[in-house]
């Protein structure tokens, strides 16, 4: 049982630094803010859930029928991640490429404090309250004390998992099982990581998402693991008896002459290799989403259109559709996982060429943070754009990735691959 408490905000983004701050007594944390930026299917502005009541943490063997367990027995606000690796729980598949990060497979769990930020309110649930507990809280996010400063190193020493010539080989590989027939298209990924390496998370998560302001923005905190994600992408999010999911293929410059960004946005509209992928893609989560749909309800409600974000233009595409109020919602998430847009088509052959190319086990990073509502509605980001952070290991790690077509060009790719990067060196290394 739940006690519900509504609070009127009044400097709201000081709030929400006050209250992301005070947040880091926890060991569970997960915050996801939207930035204020203007999206057709928002629920909150931000949300913040701390402090385990109940959890799950599981490697992928029959991970989803636990969750699928678990999320039936609470019935109540759930959050966390699923990993990539989880596609081999979906599909006869492994994982068997370096892991320097550790994270578990699968993450949930059911906070006892709640906020939940919509405009100027905040509503405050709580799981066995204490008396007093709420407004002593909120007195305690009043006066919190800024977190100390100045421990992210200049010298941090970004490495690479592939290197370039490597990289190269790596796509013309899997342009060779293009122009063979095996795949359309796939995403192959590549890892930067700094080894005996100290951060200070709440700061570069701060930095990161300064730089970057992106809609579906995460802080995930499990012990010593963090996510710092400046996610662009909605994976999957349901709405009573409806689905949305919106798939990011094509990537495009920003420039500080509005002329040139501006030609930059005609330029990946027109682009026909971004639009080819992006459209594979849909197809791929239109097939994905037919089946837990009620027959007939799938539908492309945007193609191919561009927005644009701090450091990149990206093109967008929205696929919807109903399903029957009998679907479990952890069924709905099974039949579409791993993500379309970090996979590739068809995905299952994709995603065993993908795992022979790539040399780092992905993990979180092309997963999903989220969470279940107690009615069982969920939203989920897609993990990228994310510094992750084993700070026990003092392992900080982020991959970047891009879907390879026929009419790919290596050397456009990994340039493509080191705009997305931007953001994360620049936050580790200034």
């Amino acid at each position: 049982m739940r006690t519900t408490h509504f609070h009127k905000l009044q400097d709201i983004p000081l709030f929400k630094t006050k209250l992301l701050t005070w947040a880091q007594q926890f060991d569970d944390v997960v915050w996801l803010d939207s930035n204020n930026y203007n999206q057709q299917y928002t629920s909150y502005d931000a949300v913040l859930a701390v402090d385990a009541f109940t959890s799950i943490r599981t490697d992928f063997h029959q991970g989803f029928e636990k969750l699928k367990e678990y999320q039936t027995y609470c019935k109540d606000w759930l959050f966390g991640y699923l990993s990539y690796d989880l596609k081999n729980d979906v599909e006869s598949l492994n994982s068997q490429n370096h892991d320097g990060l550790g994270f578990s497979d699968l993450c949930f769990f059911q906070p006892k404090r709640l906020f939940l930020i919509k405009g100027d309110q905040l509503e405050m649930q709580y799981m066995n309250v204490v008396s007093d507990e709420i407004s002593d809280d909120l007195f305690a996010v009043e006066y919190v004390r800024e977190a100390p400063r100045g421990t992210i190193h200049n010298d941090i020493k970004i490495k690479l998992r592939i290197h370039k010539d490597d990289y190269f080989s790596k796509v013309e590989n899997m342009l060779e099982h293009i122009h063979r027939g095996d795949i359309y298209e796939a995403n192959i990924c590549q890892e930067f990581y700094a080894e005996d390496t100290q951060i200070n998370p709440l700061e570069t998560y701060q930095k990161l998402n300064g730089i970057s302001k992106p809609p579906f923005a995460a802080f995930l905190k499990m012990d010593d693991k963090y996510a710092l994600s400046a996610s662009p992408e909605r994976y999957i999010k349901k709405i009573g008896n409806n689905i949305v999911s919106q798939p990011i293929k094509g990537t495009g410059k920003r420039d500080l002459n509005p002329d040139a960004d501006k030609r930059h946005i005609v330029n990946l509209k027109n682009d026909n290799k971004e639009r080819s992928e992006n459209i594979m893609i849909v197809d791929l989560v239109r097939n994905d989403l037919s089946k837990t749909a009620l027959k007939g309800s799938v539908q492309v409600e945007e193609l191919c259109e561009v927005y644009t974000f701090d450091q990149v233009h990206q093109m967008i595409s929205t696929v919807t559709s109903k399903v029957s109020s009998e679907t479990h919602p952890v069924d709905i998430i099974k039949s579409t996982f791993p993500m379309g847009s970090m996979t590739g088509a068809p995905k299952i052959s994709a995603m065993r060429i993908i795992e022979h190319l790539e040399a780092s086990k992905r993990g979180i990073y092309s997963g999903a943070i989220g969470y279940f509502s107690p009615s069982g509605d969920f939203d989920f980001n897609v993990v990228i754009r994310s510094i992750l952070y084993n700070q026990t290991k003092k392992y900080v790690s982020y991959s970047v990735g891009g879907a390879i077509t026929a009419k790919s060009d290596p050397f456009k790719e990994y340039e493509e691959c080191l705009v997305k990067a931007k953001a994360m060196r620049t936050v580790l290394e200034n």
